[in-house]
């Protein structure tokens, strides 16, 4: 087997890693899982590494198992929490854990027929039918309160000024032992991965795999990726308007692209190694182009690429460029009104708008009325014949004259239109 411990210790994936792992990996296929906490009916870009891990794990020819936490989600994991969670209702979380299979479906093949094809399991599944009195008595016998009380989730919480915790957040690491023990038993799962925050959550269910069975086949493995975070020392995964989210219906293409083309250059040379498939000769070749000029954001641009085409697709990154070109670059009429309402209202977020009547549009507006009367972009007519004068007025990209009526036919979508004088004075007139 090639070192899939290697190559994700150079990306600086690796944070801690149980003794005898790396052998593991090197002698056999392994089958490895990971959970997906459903609190979403989808998944933001911190689930970005988990799922690359389990990517990964099949390109080196691993057997990757995906775990849709539906009986855990229904109590919450209390790691990096500082108070109880919100219990979801019962409708919520199914409908949750759907859309995060929807999610993992598009960069796991789980109808692959392969020997290493990925898995796609919920833990509601075998978590329905056992009783307490059967867990308390199977599962519960075998990890002591002391064992569960030196778990730092656990620690912070309990010395902290909140309330405490309650009996179901402390189970929550029995429930996810018992998963490890359930997918060893059933699929020989020997290795769990997790970001570093699960490091005390993943540890008891290799204890438990140990306690409930003996020999050889009491194996079990475990492995932490650290938690991703900006330069600054601050949370990633998260833009002005919230979480960045892996679907578009919660964050658009183009916001996506954009959020990876506006890192810093030292937070883009981390993350082209973690968040791409990009080899190190590659890689390393990237990072010193972009030193020579890092004006160009040569860095920025390649992972703003290589997560779009991963996450959406080559289409859709080549409309996000689109999308950004009509700022920045020589975009045209045609380009503007391939823009979907959502995607024209984000590239001209933070544009002055004006309202005017569609009645007056379909009758037909005069562009100096258009520019001063209609919408203030200039102060006075003769401030805006001069400019037209100077042919540095544009009507959706294109240049017009004193001449130029607008009407219907000037309208994106049925209801914008891009006023522009020179190169950056930019102005959305919608039309009601």
């Amino acid at each position: 087997m090639k070192n899939i411990i290697s190559e994700l210790e150079w990306r600086g994936l690796v944070h801690d890693i149980m003794p005898g792992t790396e052998e593991q990996l090197l002698k056999e296929m392994t089958t490895t899982y990971i959970g997906f906490d459903p609190t979403s009916d989808s998944l933001h870009i911190g689930s970005l590494v988990p799922i690359i891990l389990l990517v990964h794990l099949k390109n080196f020819g691993h057997k990757p198992i995906a775990l849709v936490g539906g009986a855990t989600g229904m109590i919450g994991d209390p790691s990096g929490k500082s108070d109880e969670r919100n219990l979801l209702d019962e409708a919520t979380l199914a409908k949750n854990v759907e859309g995060i299979k929807g999610v993992l479906s598009r960069f796991l093949d789980f109808n692959d027929t392969a020997v290493n094809a990925p898995v796609l399991v919920n833990n509601y599944d075998w978590m329905k039918g056992l009783s307490f009195i059967n867990f308390a008595r199977d599962v519960g016998k075998r990890i002591t309160v002391n064992y569960m009380m030196a778990k730092d989730s656990v620690k912070k919480r309990l010395s902290g000024e909140g309330e405490g915790m309650s009996f179901t957040e402390f189970t929550y690491q029995l429930i996810q032992g018992y998963d490890f023990y359930h997918l060893h038993k059933e699929y020989n799962c020997l290795l769990q991965m997790g970001g570093s925050d699960q490091w005390g959550n993943i540890t008891t269910g290799t204890e438990l795999v140990r306690r409930m069975n003996v020999g050889e086949e009491a194996k079990a493995f475990a492995m932490t990726c650290p938690l991703i975070t900006k330069a600054d020392g601050s949370k990633f995964g998260k833009s002005e308007g919230g979480n960045v989210w892996l679907t578009a219906d919660k964050t658009s293409v183009y916001k996506f692209y954009q959020f990876w083309l506006n890192t810093t250059d030292v937070d883009a040379e981390k993350y082209i190694k973690i968040f791409t498939f990009l080899d190190k000769e590659t890689i390393d070749a990237l990072i010193e182009e972009h030193k020579l000029a890092p004006h160009l954001r040569v860095l920025q641009r390649k992972l703003a690429e290589e997560l779009t085409v991963f996450v959406h697709s080559a289409e859709e990154l080549e409309k996000a460029i689109k999308a950004s070109n009509i700022l920045f670059g020589n975009a045209t009429a045609d380009d503007l009104k391939q823009l979907d309402e959502a995607t024209f209202l984000e590239v001209f977020d933070g544009v002055p708008q004006a309202k005017i009547s569609r009645s007056d549009v379909e009758a037909g507006l005069d562009i100096v009325t258009v520019l001063n009367e209609k919408t203030g972009f200039f102060k006075s007519n003769g401030e805006a014949r001069r400019a037209l004068t100077a042919n540095s007025i544009s009507v959706n990209k294109e240049k017009v004259n004193e001449t130029f009526v607008l009407s219907t036919k000037d309208l994106i979508n049925n209801q914008f239109v891009l006023l522009q004088s020179g190169k950056k004075n930019y102005f959305v007139i919608r039309v009601v």
